[in-house]
């Protein structure tokens, strides 16, 4: 298991659709946003500053799967609680669940993996750093 970030986020009325229900993609925006902000959270320098002392460009999105359960709307508050689910040797897949209060609206999860980039212009994946993983549990 690892640590939990919460990211908060107030739903601007530009985040909805004609019904005023929260357009499904802006989802997975918060979910990114709050990917990155977890490892800050944890202390990870960031990605700016570990491309230039290590190379690591970030952590790339390889798939993710959401399901949403209830919506929201413009005016309201979201959470949400991010952490990491499973930890492989390349790869790691973050768990977010999007609450209202007590309320689940939406979870997902994305797997990625630290990257760098190659002297040709190609990103490649590199075994998960150790001392970056330790900060995260």
């Amino acid at each position: 298991m690892s640590q939990v970030h919460v990211h908060r986020v107030e739903v601007c009325f530009g985040d909805c659709d004609p019904a005023g229900i929260v357009f499904f993609p802006n989802f997975s925006k918060w979910m990114d946003t709050a990917s990155l902000a977890f490892f800050m959270a944890c202390g990870v320098p960031p990605w700016r500053e570990l491309v230039k002392t290590r190379g690591i460009i970030g952590t790339p999105l390889l798939e993710i799967h959401t399901r949403f359960l209830k919506p929201a709307t413009y005016g309201e508050t979201i959470e949400i609680h991010t952490s990491v689910e499973e930890w492989g040797r390349k790869t790691f897949r973050h768990r977010h669940l999007v609450r209202r209060g007590d309320d689940l609206l939406c979870e997902g999860t994305e797997t990625r993996a630290f990257c760098v980039r190659e002297p040709d212009g190609r990103i490649r994946s590199i075994p998960i750093p150790e001392d970056i993983q330790a900060l995260c549990l």
